[in-house]
């Protein structure tokens, strides 16, 4: 009997996770048939059985005198005699052989250009100074610069910053870790949870209420402990410095408005292992004009009295939000997308209107007379009719 291409795969598949001359139960046996989506190998269990439900990972050679010869192998497969002696004498050492080696560049956050300082950014910056391990939630409305706080407080602290954006899918595979298909070699690759640790850098889990129970494999994490990742029978201690700040619209509890669609209702235990939670406001309106400006700054076209409108049109609509008038709002972000729209267009009100378009005609109706009220330079475009079309222009053949 001749050594298939598929027991060549299963041997590769095997010896990725095993060291060769080990034990493995028959567990372990559909944990690699799972991987690899296969039949049961009985030509496997039924010729390196050492006990009830043991198998001895065999070396090639000892393969080779199973299936008739090395020459055999060697002459099916075409690997030279040399490589194949090489092959069998190769031992893992530590679990170290079993991991796919990451090149990680350096993962400290650009400074970005124009950023205003607001909110909770001293506090932030602070705790992520002090190197303790001190978990913050930060909850706020979209829009209104939370993870960029985080970001840039990194950034001029000279920190590496994990960031991971949590959904609904996020499980332990993509936390932790978990095996990887590399060049035909199953690898074990570590998570950007484990990443951050291991480094001391700060893990930023982006939009966390949008996160299902599978998030519970961060208990230990959060309580400033190691982890085990038994998959390659190794511990990772967190390195000094190491600390977790999680963002999200909500506080954990769901969205009654429904206006954050998909968020879930977080373990209770989970948000206890927060010593804080700061809840982040949209910019006062002097604070939000410089951040305007510094936009128009960065898009290259500046118009003072223009961001004095746009944050005063701001302001008004989130008063008449949070008195329950409209069921909309205008965020920083928003401003930022009407400001650039502006570079482009250099026309105040279709900026405008092509950034609130997004909402239902009423909202978006009601938003454009005001704005209108707020710049007594503009006016608001009336509905689009059809051109006339001039004779030269009929002539053109279509």
């Amino acid at each position: 009997m001749k050594l298939t291409e598929k027991r060549q795969e299963f041997l590769n598949h095997v010896y990725s996770k095993f060291e060769v001359g080990s034990e493995i139960s028959k567990s372990d046996v559909d944990s690699v048939m799972s991987e690899m989506g296969i039949a049961h190998p009985y030509w496997f269990t039924d010729n390196f059985r050492t006990g009830r439900s043991l198998y001895k990972i065999p070396s090639l050679d000892e393969f080779a005198m199973e299936e008739g010869s090395s020459s055999s192998i060697c002459e099916t497969h075409k690997i030279s005699p040399a490589i194949l002696a090489e092959k069998a004498s190769e031992i893992p050492e530590t679990a170290a052989n079993l991991m796919m080696v990451t090149d990680v560049e350096k993962m400290i956050p650009d400074k970005f250009d124009g950023f205003v300082p607001w909110g909770h950014f001293k506090d932030i910056k602070n705790i992520i100074k002090s190197k303790i391990f001190y978990p913050i939630f930060v909850t706020g409305l979209s829009g209104n610069g939370k993870t960029l706080n985080v970001s840039q407080a990194c950034a001029e602290l000279n920190r590496e910053c994990v960031r991971v954006n949590v959904t609904i899918e996020t499980d332990e595979d993509d936390l932790i870790g978990g095996f990887r298909l590399v060049n035909g070699e199953t690898k074990f690759n570590l998570g950007p949870v484990a990443q951050a640790m291991e480094k001391g850098a700060v893990l930023l889990l982006d939009e966390i209420d949008l996160a299902s129970n599978k998030i519970m494999c961060l208990q230990p994490v959060l309580e400033g402990n190691g982890i085990y990742i038994k998959k390659i029978n190794r511990y990772i201690k967190p390195a000094k410095g190491f600390t977790v700040i999680a963002t999200a619209n909500t506080k954990g509890k769901g969205s009654d408005d429904g206006r954050f669609i998909g968020t879930n209702i977080l373990n209770e235990a989970f948000l206890e292992r927060f010593p804080v939670t700061m809840e982040q406001p949209y910019p006062a309106t002097a604070t939000e004009k410089k951040i305007v400006l510094g936009s128009m700054e960065k898009y290259g076209k500046v118009d003072e009295k223009f961001a004095t409108k746009l944050v005063t049109w701001a302001e008004v609509i989130r008063k008449s939000f949070y008195d329950g008038a409209v069921d909309e709002l205008i965020s920083t972000r928003r401003l930022d997308h009407i400001v650039k729209a502006f570079a482009i267009f250099g026309d105040r009100m279709k900026a405008i209107e092509l950034c609130v378009n997004r909402f239902d005609e009423d909202t978006k109706a009601s938003f454009m007379d005001l704005y209108s009220k707020v710049d007594e330079d503009v006016v608001v475009p009336s509905e689009p009719t059809e051109e006339t079309i001039s004779e030269e222009e009929s002539n053109i053949p279509f």
